[in-house]
């Protein structure tokens, strides 16, 4: 276990996972800001990246688990993203659609944030959300976070405005 929360566990993801990734990354209504559901290959992919970055950097995105139900109900966790020329560590989520609107991708993103501060000792965090995500923006601003940039990334051949959230550590 990385992390524990009231209702929730963080762990790092396995290939036993691939199933219940599924579930997420397939899913359009879930997927709408990345325009598109993933296929089984990209979703592969997707945990071949998160458990290279667990060997990379000792962190990536972490397996959510509800304890009431021991389900994977979504993944939160700590990336690294280019930002306007540098590596920012982000707080990234994604959550199943029949788990929104409870507060799981709030109280795991704050969790995400402390574990950063207080671990890692990071002076800052992100999260790069896109323009028209505004559920996703909601959860960074109950994060603490407030906008400091816009960028624009291209991805599938289109344009895709982000707004890049960030919150400091108060070091009193």
């Amino acid at each position: 276990m990385i992390l524990e929360t009231v209702r929730l566990s963080l762990r790092e993801m396995t290939q036993e996972d691939y199933p219940a990734l599924c579930r997420i990354l397939q899913d359009p209504q879930v997927m709408y800001a990345y325009e598109h559901a993933f296929s089984d290959q990209e979703v592969q992919d997707w945990l071949d990246r998160q458990l290279e970055r667990y060997a990379r950097y000792g962190f990536g995105l972490w397996a959510v688990i509800e304890k009431l139900s021991g389900e994977l109900i979504g993944q939160c966790g700590l990336t690294m993203q280019d930002w306007s020329g540098r590596e920012v560590l982000e707080v990234g989520y994604l959550f199943r659609r029949d788990r929104w609107h409870r507060g799981f991708a709030a109280e795991a993103a704050i969790a995400c944030k402390e574990y950063a501060f207080e671990k890692l000792q990071a002076p800052e965090v992100f999260s790069i959300i896109r323009e028209n995500n505004f559920p996703s923006q909601r959860v960074a601003l109950r994060n603490g976070m407030s906008v400091v940039g816009l960028f624009t990334k291209r991805y599938y051949d289109m344009d895709m405005p982000h707004l890049v959230f960030a919150a400091k550590k108060s070091w009193a």
